[in-house]
This record gives C-alpha cells, sequence and structure tokens, in this order.
C-alpha cells in the first residue's frame, strides 16, 4: 500500500506532505543550507500530493518503512539518532547478493546500538528516530558523494548488487530510504526548535574490535566524534572518564567528517546545535543485558554533561 499524504504543510511551502516531510526554514551556513535543501525539494517532489498516489520505485509494501521513531512528542532536551540501526534489505535487491551471515557483521549493522539506543531513549524519556535499512544498501550517515554511500566492496567482502550501479539505482535507494529518515530527524529538530528547545543531538552508533581488511589496534571500550565542536561532547567525555574504569577514544576509530558524513554536519553542524556522537565496541555490548548496562551508564553521563553544559552557558 502507497504511503499516504496525511498532513499539510505549516512552513510556508502551500503544499500537502507527508508527517515525516520537514520544510527547511533555518539559517545554515550556505554550502550545508544548499545541500539540505536539495534534500527537501527531492521529499517533496517525491511525497507531495500531486492529485495522484505514489508508489515508491524500490520499497514494496512487504518492505519494512524506511525508520522507526518513538517518544515523538517528549519534551527531552535530547534527540537520539541511530543511524545504522538496521539490517533490512528491500526485496528488490535480494540480500544484496550476500549471506545473510555477512548483513549480520559490522559492515551491514552497528551491532548492538539499536538496543542501547531504545534502552537510552526509554531512560531520559528522550526522541528516538532509527534508520531500518543496511549501510550496504545506502549508507544514511554519508553524503551521496561518498565513496562508501553505497559500498561495491566493505571490510575485504565484495557486495554483488553494489557493482556498477546507475543513476537510477542510486536514486532510489537515495530517494526511498536516505531522504525520509533525514527528512524526519529535521522535523523533529523543527518542532523541537518551534517549541524554544533546540536539541541535544545523540548519535549512537557502535564498532568492531577487529577488521578483516586491515589490522588496526582498536583498545577503547567507547570513542567519542565530533568536528570542530566539543561544546557537549567535552563534558561527557568528563563524565565517563569520572569513573576510571574506562578507556576512552577521542575521534577514534573514527572522526566526524564535515565533508563525507551526514547526520551530524547536516543536522547539528550546519545548525549550530551541540551534539554527540558515541562509538561503542560491539564486543561490550552484543547481548541485551550489556546493552542496558551501557545504556544506564550514557544516560548518567548525558545527564551529568547536560548539567555541566547548561551552567556554562547560563
Amino acid at each position: 500500500m502507497p504511503w499516504k499524504v496525511v498532513a499539510t504543510c505549516g512552513s510556508g511551502w502551500g503544499q500537502t506532505c507527508l508527517p515525516h516531510t520537514s520544510c527547511i526554514s533555518a539559517v545554515r551556513p550556505p554550502c550545508l543550507k544548499d545541500l539540505i535543501l536539495q534534500r527537501s525539494v527531492s521529499v517533496m517532489r517525491r511525497f507531495i500530493d500531486m492529485n495522484a498516489p505514489v508508489f515508491p520505485q524500490l520499497l514494496g509494501p512487504l518492505d519494512p518503512f524506511p525508520y522507526g521513531e518513538i517518544n515523538a512528542d517528549s519534551q527531552s532536551p535530547f534527540l537520539l539518532i541511530c543511524d545504522h540501526a538496521g539490517n533490512a534489505v528491500p526485496q528488490k535487491l535480494d540480500g544484496l547478493g550476500l549471506p545473510h551471515d555477512e548483513l549480520n557483521r559490522h559492515i551491514g549493522i552497528d551491532i548492538g546500538a539499536l538496543p542501547v539506543a531504545l534502552s537510552l531513549a526509554g531512560r531520559l524519556n528522550a526522541p528516538l528516530l532509527f534508520q531500518r535499512y543496511s549501510r550496504l544498501v545506502i549508507d544514511t550517515n554519508r553524503q551521496d558523494h561518498a565513496l562508501d554511500s553505497i559500498p561495491p566492496i566493505s571490510d575485504g567482502t565484495l557486495v554483488p548488487r553494489n557493482q556498477d550501479l546507475s543513476e537510477e539505482d542510486r536514486r532510489m535507494r537515495r530517494d526511498e530510504i536516505h531522504v525520509p529518515y533525514h527528512a524526519a530527524i529535521e522535523a523533529a529538530i523543527e518542532r523541537a526548535t518551534a517549541a524554544g528547545r533546540p536539541p541535544i543531538v545523540v548519535s549512537v552508533h557502535s564498532y568492531t574490535p577487529k577488521l578483516r581488511a586491515r589490522e588496526q589496534a582498536r583498545p577503547w571500550e567507547v570513542a567519542l566524534m565530533w568536528a570542530d565542536d566539543g561544546a557537549f561532547s567535552l563534558p561527557v567525555q568528563a563524565a565517563l572518564e569520572a569513573a576510571g574504569d574506562l578507556n576512552v577514544g577521542l575521534n577514534e576509530p573514527y572522526a566526524v567528517s564535515l565533508e563525507n558524513d551526514y547526520s551530524i554536519p547536516m543536522h547539528a553542524h550546519a545548525r549550530g546545535l551541540p551534539y554527540v556522537e558515541f562509538e561503542i565496541r560491539q564486543d561490550y555490548i552484543g547481548t541485551p543485558a550489556e546493552a542496558e548496562e551501557w545504556a544506564a551508564r550514557l544516560a548518567d553521563c548525558l545527564t551529568q554533561a547536560l548539567s555541566v553544559y547548561q551552567q556554562t552557558r547560563a
């Protein structure tokens, strides 16, 4: 069944749009603003009511909706996102030509990230948006030009259905998976900002302790990522390290790339919103009990960091 057009846009577009579609009106640095506006226009073109039903070209009636959302009406100061939460593959893509074991590896999903994010959202009563499709279908934390946006090979694994893609193939994945997810995040930010509480963006990821493709020491239990603004990340670091039992990585094993990443650059950095991106090592959150333990730890650290951050801004 097609996605319905059910809500009227109140931001000046004068059109009827999906509830997860947001219109962008906030002031942003021009280069990033143009990129985000392009995404919004793309959403409008595909989902605006043109007096005809809209049928996705890639996603079928048995495929999951691109993203999940919980606590949408929360008044929390935090907005949680989980870019690599799922490993679903549209039926039309035949599992990307991979055995399911590969989709269950870190190349297909951030193992343990969604259980942590769900528990964290419950503990903080915070809104959470999470992506259901595998990062091998399209990485929703990459800009279109990034080489690993739709990776033909990942950590030594060739992805058969990602070889020699046409622009139309890429467009369908982008418009039906990437765009709706980020439009939903924009809408959540717009709602919170309009209510006078611009959110602190908290991005939850996990990383593998060992790569197949290359040797790399990864000793950190948890790491924090940021670009050129650690205003909120640094208080989180202090709260994590205060316990004295963690090896906390700083921009390890990755850093936020303003040029190639999507979520933090577009939603937080471009708006001047405070943020933190967590990378938790997957072998520490592989069971439900471990995920709960880490969610409790992160909830405490975020609460402490929020108090410090607010004091510095008073």
